[in-house]
């Protein structure tokens, strides 16, 4: 079985969707990251929700934000996947999907995040590039990378 991918705006998820992200999303930021800090930050409905379900589980998550909600640039946030289920190597499918997801919602292909400073490698292999020194975000240190 494969993953399934969804992109929907806030007002298009269901109770179940808006339940299930939030959970996997303080299941990974605030739990396995032990991190506290307000998940919810006001911009979910401002966003586009990509979801990724397996076995009817959702186990892939990113927010995608047009320009200038975020940064100067389209933006990825929120990229997470279940603990569970990262021997899949599914963020790699995930950046895939959320990059074609700016690209086919925002018409662009110049993405700003910021990115843990751990997963560097990782974002690099995806055409992002530092862009900023490292900066201290819920004690967690990022950097901004883009996409260009």
């Amino acid at each position: 079985m494969e993953i399934k991918w969804k992109i929907k705006p806030f007002e298009a998820l269901t109770a179940h969707e808006v339940y299930d992200l939030l959970k996997l999303r303080s299941e990974i930021f605030v739990v396995e990251q032990n991190c506290v800090y307000l998940d919810p930050d006001g911009k979910d409905k401002l966003a586009l929700h990509l979801i990724g379900e397996y076995d009817g589980k959702v186990v892939a998550y990113s927010r995608l934000f047009d320009a200038g909600i975020s940064f100067d640039y389209a933006s990825i946030g929120r990229v997470v996947v279940d603990a569970n289920y990262r021997d899949k190597k599914w963020g790699h499918d995930l950046m895939r999907e959320a990059i074609a997801g700016i690209k086919a919602n925002f018409g662009t292909d110049k993405i700003t995040i910021g990115a843990q400073l751990y997963l560097k490698k990782f974002y690099e292999s995806h055409g992002f590039v530092q862009t900023s020194e490292m900066y201290l975000e819920d004690d967690i240190p990022h950097i901004e990378m883009q996409r260009t």
